[in-house]
């Protein structure tokens, strides 16, 4: 397996395969298909400072090759997950996680990051700034280099663990965005969160989801995930853990090409949940085809 193992930050993995945020909840349900231990890592269901129950439903909404989620943050809150979550994890996960953190002011990344920086299971910091600023208009934090780069030294300043900056793709620039989560201290990019859309009923004739929009996943968005990390690539020197529509190892294999280190996995567990392992179990078999010795040495071949 060493062939296809990788280091974030200093954190082994023996594969780059990682399941998204979102779309694997803290991994007890995966568990009872398959050992989860096989995969690199998984970044657990995005946390808060506070219990959220999430967005009115209908909140979920099937797209052409994808899907749109309103879910809004649903989670048991950052207390409960130190309580309650990450013991019950050690009884079947024994590698370090991911921790996705999000908030609705600088303050509450702050808490929540320090509060998970302190638990021996949490090797990384994915902090997600899609979230929309509460002190700030409700533009979402991720839309601007400035307020990108403010949550990061904050994070940062009450973090040791590496901290990852997930990007959002709603943006017209996303490269300088990623170069002042980089400025600001960030040790890692993670992109792209979900694209913007919607879906309209014709019967009713009102949108499907309650909260209007949603964000789109799932092999659709996969072209734009590829090149808004390709770009980053060119734009940072800093790792960076690229999704957006994988589904497949080649697909795996195309991201760490265009610079991503590790790679999530999201939308394609929702429809398969042997998705990751069989991915895994089909990456020497590409390699071999396409002729690669080691994933190590494919990132950001396509740049060379």
């Amino acid at each position: 397996m060493g062939k296809l193992s990788v280091e974030l930050c200093g954190l082994h993995l023996e594969n780059p395969v990682i399941p998204a945020s979102g779309c694997f909840g803290y991994g007890k349900e995966f568990s009872e298909y398959y050992d989860i231990n096989i995969l690199g890592s998984f970044s657990f269901k995005g946390t808060t400072l506070e219990p959220r129950f999430g967005n009115p439903t209908p909140r979920i909404a099937e797209a052409y090759d994808g899907m749109l989620n309103a879910v809004g943050l649903q989670n048991p809150g950052v207390e409960h997950v130190i309580v309650h979550e990450l013991p019950e994890m050690k009884e079947y996960f024994q590698k370090p996680v991911i921790a996705n953190v999000s908030g609705f002011s600088i303050d509450e990344y702050e808490k929540t990051c320090a509060l998970l920086d302190g638990q021996e299971q949490v090797g990384l910091i994915e902090v997600n700034i899609s979230c929309p600023n509460v002190h700030g208009g409700g533009m979402a934090f991720g839309t601007s280099a400035e307020n990108a780069a403010a949550v990061t030294r904050a994070v940062k300043k009450v973090t040791k663990k590496p901290v990852f900056i997930k990007l959002s793709p709603n943006v017209t620039d996303i490269a300088s965005i990623a170069k002042a989560c980089e400025d600001a201290g960030a040790d890692g990019l993670s992109l792209i969160n979900t694209l913007l859309g919607m879906r309209i009923d014709l019967k009713t004739k009102k949108p499907v989801l309650a909260n209007t929009f949603g964000g789109l996943s799932g092999p659709a968005v996969f072209p734009v995930a590829l090149r808004m990390v390709y770009q980053v690539y060119r734009a940072v020197k800093i790792p960076i853990i690229g999704m957006g529509g994988v589904s497949s190892a080649r697909d795996v294999i195309e991201m760490m090409l265009a610079g991503a280190t590790a790679v999530q996995v999201g939308a394609a567990n929702l429809v398969n949940p042997y998705v990751c392992k069989e991915i895994i179990e089909q990456l020497p078999q590409e390699m071999e085809k396409l002729g690669i010795a080691s994933l190590k040495e494919i990132i950001g071949g396509a740049h060379s």
